[in-house]
């Protein structure tokens, strides 16, 4: 049909195929994991063919709800974790400390390369550099779970290199994109608190009170620290000539600590506590906002990923291989065992390619520099679930040592 001049119309069987195989592989143990993958694929089918459907309903621009969907996302990932998680550093302080120097050296350097090497306009190759430079997720843990590898570790680098981020992640791209785009550095530091840090400080409250397992002095210190950061974020907003120091600060106290802490004491009076059920929640959730996320992406950046859209798939699979092949084997070279250089091969190889495409967004540049996160977040989610399995059916040399369980999360909840 797309030979004879029906394309638009050859588009319908192409959403309709993808859409009965997302369905299809779940019916087989070994693929049921692919299947959010493959709606993705749906997701950006229906962009790529009808672009205008999914930029503005009504009069609102649909791009409106990525921060928002980030946020709740991000506040996920924060209610699945406590200060426990933390902990981790003091346990394995190297394995951590090389997960995260090798984390934000060898993906942000890449970047740099496959953004200097080939020939992409500027605002697109700097969204290689933005993916680089960004910390890990949420995947890279559930794919530490699923092959078998050192959970806590993977769990603890997540955690500081998010944590990190709003310093690094900003100096990391003025320092190698500048070139490309200007960078505002300091904007960009509040942005990522606004995005990420906020959120999940958001989601560590609600889950001090949700199953009320910490101390009162455990969460007034906590309050303390989350106070301070909200305070920071607001003093920047007024250096970089944003809003109002009192107003933002309360309204942040309002949105940040005030929701959390009564929706957390309010779910364990009404639940008494049951993880699984905010398991479902919160995971229904992420899927929707991702999807959201990389069709709304997609669709506003169709005519640029038709000019580059193989050269940029391209990029993002070599990122992304490139960053799990030398972050295992920097592991090894520096003497860390099998399982815990698994975990920070997957910490190295993913992004969190869904904070990458909010900073995007905040610098305007959606269409272009936000199109290598919406390519990488689903190819990094179906490369990490390949290599899972394949390492999960092989066994390591030393795994009996590092299968300890996650200190806050069970294994329920990470599946989700």
């Amino acid at each position: 049909m797309a030979i004879v001049g029906y394309g638009a119309s050859a588009g319908w069987f192409v959403i309709g195929g993808l859409l009965l195989l997302a369905f299809g592989v779940r019916r087989f143990p070994a693929y049921a994991g692919l299947s959010f993958t493959v709606l993705i694929s749906v997701a950006v089918a229906l962009a790529m063919y009808h672009p205008d459907w999914l930029q503005n309903w009504g009069g609102f621009e649909l791009k409106k709800l990525i921060i928002p969907l980030l946020q709740i996302i991000m506040f996920g990932m924060g209610s699945q974790s406590s200060l426990d998680d933390f902990a981790g550093i003091l346990k394995n302080p190297k394995g951590v400390l090389v997960g995260i120097g090798s984390h934000y050296i060898i993906m942000p350097l890449i970047g740099y390369l496959l953004a200097t090497l080939l020939p992409l306009p500027p605002a697109i190759a700097m969204g290689i550099v933005l993916v680089g430079c960004s910390p890990s997720g949420l995947a890279s843990n559930v794919m530490a779970f699923i092959a078998r590898a050192n959970v806590p570790l993977s769990i603890t680098v997540t955690a500081f290199s998010t944590l990190l981020s709003p310093f690094l992640t900003p100096a990391l791209l003025k320092l190698l994109a500048g070139q490309l785009v200007p960078v505002d550095f300091w904007k960009m530091v509040m942005e990522i608190l606004n995005i990420t840090i906020l959120p999940i400080v958001a989601g560590l409250l609600f889950n001090a009170f949700a199953y009320a397992n910490q101390t009162r002095r455990s969460v007034g210190i906590q309050l303390v620290i989350y106070l301070a950061i909200i305070v920071l974020k607001n003093y920047l907003a007024i250096q970089t000539g944003e809003g109002s120091m009192l107003e933002g600060t309360l309204w942040n106290i309002g949105w940040f600590l005030v929701v959390p802490i009564v929706g957390g004491w309010l779910f364990h009076r009404i639940s008494g506590g049951r993880r699984d059920i905010l398991d479902r929640v919160l995971s229904m959730l992420s899927m929707v906002g991702i999807t959201v996320i990389v069709t709304v992406i997609t669709a506003a950046g169709q005519k640029s990923l038709l000019d580059v859209g193989l050269l940029l798939l391209l990029a993002c699979f070599l990122h992304n291989t490139l960053g799990y092949l030398l972050g295992y084997w920097t592991c090894r070279a520096v003497g860390l065992n099998e399982q815990s250089s698994r975990s920070v091969a997957f910490e190295v190889g993913m992004q969190n390619a869904g904070m990458a495409s909010g900073l995007a967004l905040q610098m305007g540049q959606l269409a272009t520099t936000g199109l290598a996160p919406a390519i990488f977040g689903p190819l990094m989610n179906t490369s990490g679930s390949m290599l899972a399995n394949w390492w999960r059916n092989r066994s390591g040399d030393d795994r009996e040592e590092n299968l300890a369980q996650p200190l806050s999360q069970t294994p329920k909840a990470l599946e989700s």
